[in-house]
């Protein structure tokens, strides 16, 4: 049954983009991650998530751990950050900076300006599944698996002639955490299931002897939350001692586990986390494993599927993860690992990001820590955004929309900071927000104070609306928290009186150099903003007068300014230090993601950019390898972009210096700790490598390395609502497939080369190097 819905998924998948370029790409790859050994530390074990649920697989013998999360369980409460009347100081704030008095000015701030608390709520475990096994013998044979085909974890071993067998999935369907526990031969299962939480404000109990419920709360906080666990089996017996469920004889069990909370919105805790259980498994009660589970893999290949990445002529090797990792580090000669931790990004993406469920934060939806590294929440001036970096390019745009429901609470939250911090009309986001929405500057007035988070996330809503041409979503949702978000610009900027240009601030280039004047990432975020919402308004025909004023406003803003050294300035000032190896490489967002900076429109800039970015060099922490990626890849450095992506790649230890970086051994991004930004910061990098189309051109293998000689990919998408499959041989591009779904003009390009075509919607193009006329001709 397994491979019959594989197989009809595949077909219906490939039909639906109108089939592959080439039979090399069709076949079913098998990507998977796999271990011979248990986990010993969290960062081994291996993910499975529906959106709302996550769970952390250990694959113990004797002691199997499944770590799990609910994605509302938090800290805190509802709250209003803003800090009451914080405007009266905005006016001297920016005196102070303008007199050179930095220091003054973010002890002011720190006084009047900020967050009130100071610092945001974090996002909390639930709890753990606990299975103690008894086995009579030598264990053999042992293997454990994550099958990202079919999003399945499998778990296998023998003792004497007794094969037995765990199956585990998160379901999106059906709302829970699916475990399958099988013994084949003379043996049988006998296990002790239990159910615990960190949190000390907990219970467990039993209902009957085929249940088990854990509820409690977070401690000084308004979450609270239920865990209820539903227990099958096939032959044995099954009794509740003491808070355990004892299973006895059995040849198959299987578990079923549900969570929920009562957050109902970032205003809400009123919800009903028990009847909401209940609910879901009484649906369950009369559905078959083998239905759950089917309905399970017809959900996630319906998206997975989408794309597919081939890299190399030869098969993968077949080692355990871990040893592929190693042996990438020494020789690079595993492309195929480049396009497993590609599809592993889309599968943490599924996983973690689904309508109704919260966003990703900065751990996705896994998290074991009560106090997890910076709250795990969602950090803005980079983190949050690169999570959805390959929502819509990699073909998965529906799990784009957790992002969509959370910006249209921020920007409820975030008109009270822009009244009561800035007496100005929209809304800001600062560089975090929780499950509570805030919005206020945090932490430090040197780095809180960045207003420009709000205006970046902007961006994702427009990316939709290119990709997918979906006026209607722009009517109704993305373009009126635009708006909302540029009217903020047009009452903040201020014109600096040295050049009468405008300049935002008091604000930051992230996480250095403290509190300023005019960043360069700022003035690019708010331009893209302008132009964006403009564009918007002429689209939806509508802010006449606005428009206006956003596009005369757009080109008063500080531009782009090449220093002394040849590079893109950081600041108004002159003031780049070439040994500065930040992790943060602000001052290129008009790089990537922005797309203001390219070698067609702005040569100068783009060089001044490129010169910054060598400065930074080739390490950094896991996600700012992955910004670095894109980046390379936008400069047209194959080689070098895929340079990065073999540092990103190199194992990671479980501690290591700030900028330690790499691949823990379940391929879990390492800032280090585990931050899931990375991962997905790498997606995408490998997808812009392959397909551009910023610039309006769909250009092909901009960014080809050398290492990739023979290849394929397909599905992947671009602005203007194409759908595109490549094949290249040799290093050199093959032929490629042109999926219209919107109709219209269309620019192909191949290095120099450009073909023009004229679309339908629905129609499918062939093209190959014969379609192309070179820029002589």
């Amino acid at each position: 049954m397994l491979q019959l819905i594989g197989m009809i998924v595949i077909a219906g998948v490939l039909a639906a983009v109108g089939g592959c370029v080439d039979a090399h790409a069709c076949r079913a790859v098998p990507h998977e991650l796999y271990e011979t050994a248990a986990a010993e530390r969290w960062v081994e074990a291996y993910p499975i998530g529906n959106g709302h649920m996550g769970a952390m697989i250990y694959g113990g013998v004797e002691r199997e751990r499944v770590q799990f999360n609910e994605d509302t369980v938090w800290t805190g409460g509802p709250h209003d950050y803003a800090n009451e009347g914080a405007h009266e100081v905005l006016d001297e704030l920016r005196r102070l900076l303008g007199k050179g008095k930095q220091k003054q000015a973010e002890r002011l701030a720190m006084q009047r300006f900020m967050s009130d608390p100071l610092r945001q709520h974090a996002y909390q475990p639930l709890g753990d599944l606990h299975l103690l096994f008894q086995h009579d013998g030598e264990v053999r044979d042992y293997k454990r698996r994550l099958d990202l085909n079919h999003a399945v974890h499998t778990v296998g071993y023998r003792v004497g002639q007794t094969a037995y067998t765990r199956e585990a999935f998160a379901s999106y369907p059906d709302k829970v955490v699916a475990m399958k526990l099988e013994a084949k031969g003379p043996g049988a299962i006998d296990v002790d299931i239990s159910l615990t939480s960190p949190h000390q404000n907990t219970t467990v109990e039993a209902e009957g002897d085929e249940a088990l419920v854990l509820s409690g709360g977070v401690k000084d906080g308004a979450i609270g939350f239920e865990a209820r666990l539903a227990v099958n089996r096939s032959g044995g017996t099954i009794v509740a001692e003491n808070k355990v469920l004892r299973v006895r004889g059995a040849k198959r069990v299987t578990l079923y586990l549900t969570a929920d909370t009562n957050h109902v919105s970032f205003r809400d805790t009123s919800g009903d986390p028990s009847a909401h259980n209940k609910a879901v498994l009484d649906r369950l009660a009369k559905k078959p494993y083998r239905a759950i589970r089917d309905d399970h893999m017809v959900d996630y290949m319906k998206l997975f599927n989408r794309v597919t990445l081939e890299l190399g002529a030869a098969g993968p090797p077949d080692l355990p993860t871990r040893q592929r990792l190693e042996a990438f580090a020494k020789d690079g000669n595993d492309p195929h690992l480049a396009a497993l931790y590609f599809q592993f990004g889309r599968y943490l993406l599924i996983a973690s990001s689904r309508p109704g469920s919260q966003p990703a934060n900065l751990q996705g939806v896994w998290n074991k820590d009560l106090k997890p590294a910076w709250e795990s929440k969602y950090t803005t001036n980079i983190n949050a955004e690169m999570n959805y970096w390959p929502a819509e390019i990699t073909n998965l745009a529906e799990c784009h929309e957790p992002l969509f429901g959370a910006l249209e609470e921020l920007s409820r939250s975030g008109a009270s900071v822009a009244r009561e911090h800035y007496g100005a009309r929209g809304w800001v986001l600062h560089h975090n927000f929780d499950l509570w929405r805030g919005a206020a500057p945090i932490n430090h007035s040197n780095h809180g104070i960045w207003p420009t988070g709000g205006a970046w996330l902007c961006q994702h809503l427009w990316w939709h609306y290119r990709f997918s041409g979906d006026e209607r979503f722009l009517r109704e949702r993305a373009y009126p928290i635009m708006k909302q978000a540029a009217l903020f610009f047009v009452d903040t900027l201020v014109e600096d009186e040295r050049t009468g240009q405008l300049i935002s601030g008091p604000s930051n280039s992230p996480e250095q150099g403290g509190l300023v004047m005019g960043p360069t990432m700022d003035h690019q975020i708010v331009r893209h903003l302008f132009a964006s919402t403009a564009e918007a308004s002429e689209a939806l025909n509508v802010d006449a007068e606005l428009r206006q004023q956003l596009r005369q406003m757009h080109s008063r803003i500080a531009p782009n300014r090449i220093g002394k050294h040849g590079q893109l300035q950081e600041w108004l000032e002159d003031k780049d230090d070439p040994k500065n190896q930040h992790r943060h490489v602000s001052h290129l967002w008009g790089v990537h993601p922005g797309e203001e900076i390219t070698p067609g429109a702005t040569p100068l800039l783009m060089a001044a950019a490129r010169r910054s970015l060598e400065f930074r060099g080739d390490d950094g922490t896991g996600w700012s390898m992955g910004w670095k990626i894109n980046l390379w890849a936008r400069f047209g450095d194959g080689d070098r972009a895929y340079r990065l992506l073999r540092n990103q790649l190199r194992l990671a230890r479980d501690r290591g210096t700030w900028k330690g970086g790499g691949t823990y051994p379940n391929l879990f991004d390492a800032h280090p700790p585990f931050q899931i930004d990375g991962n997905f910061g790498a997606t995408s990098g490998i997808a812009e490598m392959l397909l551009q189309s910023h610039t309006g051109e769909l250009h092909l293998l901009p960014a080809l390395p050398s290492a990739w000689t023979t290849g394929s990919v397909t599905g992947l998408r671009t602005r203007g609502g194409f759908e595109v499959d490549i094949v290249w041989r040799r290093g050199e591009f093959d032929r490629a497939t042109i999926h219209s779904t919107l109709g219209g003009p269309c620019v192909v390009r191949w290095g120099d080369r450009r073909a023009s075509l004229e679309t339908k919607p629905g129609q499918k193009l062939d093209i190959g190097p014969s379609h192309f006329l070179s820029a002589t001709d």
